[in-house]
């Protein structure tokens, strides 16, 4: 089992800055691909940013590149969502989750698909105000 608890969500203008954070526990391997999702009132759960154990591997949805870095720290079992010039759009609760078995290589594809990411964490609430 593997828990996952996120945290620095809030209530932010645009244009402002915000950092994420996402705490592993429980059982850990060194073929982890760590993921941030989100999801909006009203709309399906969309990937954000997802990261191999290395950090060799980083992709990111269109709406967020440039603005979004996805980062972790192993040693402390914790993956980053660094969030800078937000916008209203922005707004959602944000997820993060983790794939535990990911296949040897694998495209940007995979990684966008939340079936198959094994554990998530409750969430944390990202609003964003015009």
């Amino acid at each position: 089992q593997i828990q996952l608890v996120e945290s620095g969500g809030g209530l932010v203008q645009a244009g402002d800055s915000l950092r994420l954070s996402c705490a592993a526990s429980g059982r850990t391997a060194s073929n982890y691909v760590m993921g941030w999702f989100r999801q909006a009132p009203g709309k399906e759960r969309e990937f954000v940013a997802a990261i191999t154990r290395s950090g060799g591997y980083i992709h990111y949805e269109d709406s967020v590149k440039g603005r979004f870095t996805i980062s972790r720290d192993n040693a402390k079992n914790t993956v980053y969502l660094q969030m800078n010039s937000v916008k209203p759009e922005d707004t959602a609760v944000y997820y993060c989750a983790t794939d535990v078995n990911p296949p040897a290589y694998f495209s940007g594809s995979y990684v966008t698909s939340r079936h198959n990411y094994n554990y998530w964490g409750q969430g944390t609430q990202v609003t964003v105000s015009s």
